[in-house]
């Protein structure tokens, strides 16, 4: 009885004496992220020269070149909403309203609705039972919305809805908006486009009724827990089966758009050309053959641009297509020259020429006047991101933003101006309005306080490096070394990664979060690039199809090697953190690192890629039923036994509610472990989702700041 007393006493120290620091580490590091400031809402309005922004619960609208004090387009006093995002009518006469947010899964939400009109806040939908989704027509006459898998119209000047569809129903059939696999990997809800004349909607029909069915456990502090249930497509399982239908809003008629014979392939995008033709993209199973159709009015269909790839067609989203004009459109694309850079194309004659060219990658289109094209883009470093301005016919390029570091920007109408969010490793964010040419009209928001502060108390940055793997691949880095960094001392090194395909973590750009709180309390942060990862080519970006987690995983450990090698690091005291794709490399590192990790914490990991979703696991590992040992050689369910469990302490977090990353992935990866008899610690968050929300994204960082002061 006493040594167990005994025990116990030490073990509550050791959680006093971790418990403590880390609370305060945190505190600062969350104080810290608060001071960095944004401009939240902005919307550039019709005539290119205003703009719009969203501050608390109120809608302002500024003049791009003066610095004039902003007017309130609420009535005043401001309505008692709470905004979760607003949109304007074509003719900005009327503002619609989302107060509150229900959320779904990851980006979707039910919402209330209110109308801004002639000077008047009114409620709409009332009827609704949980609309979402809504937007109006380009004549500014109607509303779309979604409520409970149907469409609906509702028209502003008689206050009335119509039902465009009548056979949504709950994992079953759902119209005019996703279901859960394109929400979370196309990013799309809104499954619904307005002709430009108001007339007609275009939607998507979703059937999946045989779709297999995922059921998570909610306890929520009741007496008798309860299963939702939703539908969630794995691996080689079967999708929804997506049909695209057009009502015409005129006469009521519905019409069912051939879009081939084939129903195991996506629609994830559709719209209207600026002259009225119905447009979709049409994606195979396989994801390496990608189709932009019209419809013409006649009834016909033509591919307008077609892409093909051996791997796969790097995933599509809004910016895969921009029309400049009724008749050219940009598409982005990397299979032409293995750098991703914009083409123009005509809707009637083809390709047009390449506009964009060089070993580096476009990442965004901006906007376009017709006449140029503006477009953000790695030019100067993969970790770097900068505006520049071309003509169609890709010549007088020009570099519109100076400063050395990661650019976001938001264009006006017609490109007379757009604003700048900037920031690089050492410098928060700094938000400026500049005309088209780039000149800086004025700053909006320069985070002074904080760089300031940043700058007083020597707060430690970002270095960056590239080193050499036993391989032979040069890999990106960075490192942060505590205050006071002392080359005679051995410091303790903890890793951290995501590693996904195409993703990228080092990058020159501001973040703070748990890691530079174990910096404050004396370890080294490091984190690379590996192969796999994106803005560095195709090649090197896919060189990892079809093998998720193997050659990832090489390049973590070569990271830890490379570090160990240092005369600075105590190659005894090396750990390995991530979340999501990086909590499954955390947990390979582990279990094949054969010790050369003291610790390892996997958040929310995928352990098996037969858990997880088609769209995402297939566009990188091909079908389970043609790859099965991409899927099984590098599951870390498959290696359990390999774990050193004398050597390498092993933290797993998860939260019951994860729709994303089942909670099933970390019970899979105990059970093997358990058989291994190998030992390891396990946190469970009851209730909380991929980004443990709603309640837990601060306790959870506390918990590893507390596993890394005690285990490393």
């Amino acid at each position: 009885m006493l040594k167990k007393n005994l025990f116990l006493l030490l073990a509550a120290a050791t959680i006093h004496t971790t418990a403590a620091p880390a609370q305060n580490a945190y505190a600062e590091i969350a104080r810290l992220s608060a001071m960095n400031e944004s401009v939240s809402g902005i919307r550039s309005m019709a005539d290119g020269a205003h703009y719009t922004t969203l501050q608390g619960n109120d809608i302002r609208r500024y003049r791009y070149d003066a610095a004039t004090p902003g007017e309130s387009l609420l009535p005043q006093p401001a309505p008692n909403l709470a905004i979760t995002d607003y949109l304007l009518s074509s003719d900005e006469q009327s503002i619609l309203i989302a107060s509150g947010r229900n959320p779904i899964y990851r980006r979707s939400y039910t919402t209330s609705y209110s109308l801004v009109r002639n000077n008047t806040v009114e409620p709409i939908l009332r009827d609704a039972e949980a609309p979402r989704d809504a937007s109006f027509s380009p004549d500014g006459r109607l509303i779309a919305y979604s409520d409970r898998n149907n469409l609906h119209v509702y028209d502003i000047e008689s206050r009335q809805s119509r039902q465009i569809t009548d056979d949504g129903a709950w994992n079953e059939i759902i119209n005019g908006t996703t279901d859960w696999v394109y929400e979370e990997e196309f990013t799309v809800t809104k499954a619904y486009a307005f002709s430009p004349d108001s007339r007609k909607i275009a939607y998507l029909r979703f059937d999946e009724s045989e779709v297999p069915l995922m059921e998570m456990m909610r306890f929520d502090g009741k007496l008798y827990n309860r299963a939702y249930s939703f539908k969630y497509p794995k691996a080689g399982d079967r999708n929804s089966v997506v049909e695209l239908w057009v009502a015409d809003l005129t006469t009521g008629e519905k019409k069912r758009i051939d879009t081939g014979s084939e129903t195991d392939q996506y629609i994830p995008r559709i719209g209207w050309t600026p002259d009225g033709r119905l447009w979709y993209y049409r994606l195979n199973r396989r994801q390496n053959v990608f189709e932009m159709i019209v419809c013409e009015p006649h009834g016909g269909q033509r591919t307008v641009y077609e892409e093909r790839a051996q791997q796969y067609v790097e995933r599509i989203d809004d910016k895969t297509v921009t029309f400049v004009d009724k008749e050219r459109f940009l598409v982005r694309q990397e299979s032409h020259t293995g750098y991703m850079h914009l083409y123009l194309y005509s809707l009637r004659r083809g390709l047009l020429g390449q506009v964009t060219k060089g070993n580096w990658e476009v990442t965004d289109v901006v906007g376009s006047d017709g006449k140029r094209v503006w477009y953000l883009s790695t030019e100067t470093s993969p970790l770097r991101r900068n505006l520049y301005s071309v003509r169609l016919d890709g010549s007088d390029k020009q570099r519109l933003t100076t400063g050395e570091g990661f650019y976001t920007v938001a264009p006006s109408r017609g490109m007379k101006y757009f604003i700048t969010t900037f920031s690089n490793a050492s410098t928060p964010n700094v938000v400026s309005i500049c005309d088209a040419e780039g000149t800086t009209i004025r700053t909006l928001a320069d985070s002074k306080a904080l760089r300031d502060e940043l700058a007083a108390t020597r707060r430690p940055v970002k270095e960056f490096f590239t080193f050499a793997t036993e391989r032979g691949d040069t890999l990106n880095a960075y490192i942060i070394k505590p205050r006071d960094f002392d080359p005679t001392h051995r410091y303790p090194v903890l890793m951290t990664q995501y590693s996904g395909p195409g993703s990228q973590s080092v990058a020159d750009r501001w973040s703070i979060d748990w890691e530079d709180a174990m910096v404050d309390l004396g370890y080294i942060v490091v984190c690379s690039d590996g192969r796999g990862t994106g803005f560095r080519g195709e090649a090197f970006k896919k060189v990892t199809y079809g093998r998720l987690g193997a050659l990832e995983i090489e390049d973590q450990l070569s990271t830890a090697r490379y570090m160990a090698s240092q005369p600075w690091v105590d190659p005894d005291r090396i750990g390995i953190y991530g979340w999501s794709y990086g909590g499954f490399m955390s947990l390979g590192c582990a279990l094949k690192g054969n010790g050369l990790f003291r610790m390892a914490i996997a958040v929310a990991p995928v352990t098996s890629w037969r858990y997880y979703d088609t769209i995402y696991t297939e566009v990188y590992n091909n079908l389970p039923q043609y790859n099965a040992a991409g899927y099984d050689k590098n599951s870390p369910i498959h290696f359990a036994r390999m774990l050193d469990d004398s050597r390498t302490r092993l933290l797993m977090i998860h939260g019951t509610a994860d729709d994303n990353v089942h909670f099933q992935n970390t019970i899979e990866m105990a059970r093997a472990l358990n058989r291994a008899g190998k030992r390891y610690d396990i946190m469970i968050y009851p209730d909380q989702n991929h980004s443990m929300m709603p309640d837990d994204r601060v306790n959870i960082r506390l918990k590893m700041i507390e596993y890394t002061l005690k285990n490393l």
